[in-house]
């Protein structure tokens, strides 16, 4: 069995936010919901399963999933087949929810714990989205200071496609977040076009 096996199959053990909690522990059993391959060029990280994807099993499963679709340009054969994407939340089950209904943060124990463990056998990455600030702070850890808006307004310096991976930084597709897309109608009009014709192109590498 390979080492990113092994680490997978950890993975959907895992009961760290149960049995070794940092503050309060998961109030529902775990449910890892994540997909990887040695393959997929492309990356896609995320912040944390939500009810519905808690509930099917698959990431993005959801209308999150679905804006973010249309912004990729994915359509679901291509988004869902691991050979092609791989899908790697900052906590890999449902955090639950706050009183007024939204979802909590991704539980604290999941990254330290398998992030690095995790990347270090996918070195094979071309294209990284970084979907939403808290998958942004991990992967550009320069940058925790600047706001979302900084670091998407200034996506051209992250999205340098001759490094490997090049980054995607941007705002989770959540309806949340329709506010800001409405005050930054240059993301879907001048940063999501350029965004599809690169992952079109790693796709077909």
């Amino acid at each position: 069995m390979s080492e990113l096996s092994l680490i997978t199959k950890k993975i959907k053990k895992c009961r760290l936010c149960v049995d070794e909690p940092i503050g309060k522990p998961l109030p529902h059993e775990p449910r890892p919901v994540f997909q990887v391959s040695k393959d997929a060029k492309i990356a896609i990280c995320g912040q944390a399963p939500g009810t519905l994807v808690h509930a099917s099993g698959r990431p993005f499963t959801d209308p999150s999933g679905e804006r973010l679709r249309r912004w990729t340009g994915l359509d679901e054969s291509v988004f869902y087949d691991p050979k092609k994407v791989s899908v790697i939340p900052m906590g890999f089950c449902f955090p639950g929810q706050t009183p007024t209904g939204a979802d909590l943060p991704p539980r604290r124990e999941c990254a330290p714990k398998w992030r690095n463990q995790l990347f270090a056998e996918l070195p094979q990455f071309r294209l990284v989205l970084l979907v939403g600030s808290y998958a942004i702070k991990w992967h550009l850890s320069g940058d925790k200071k600047r706001s979302l808006t900084d670091i998407v307004g200034d996506w051209r310096s992250y999205f340098d496609t001759n490094n490997d991976p090049a980054y995607a930084p941007m705002p989770h597709p959540s309806w949340r977040n329709n506010h800001w897309l409405k005050k930054n109608p240059w993301f879907e009009e001048e940063y999501m076009p350029v965004l599809r014709t690169e992952i079109e192109r790693v796709l077909a590498l």
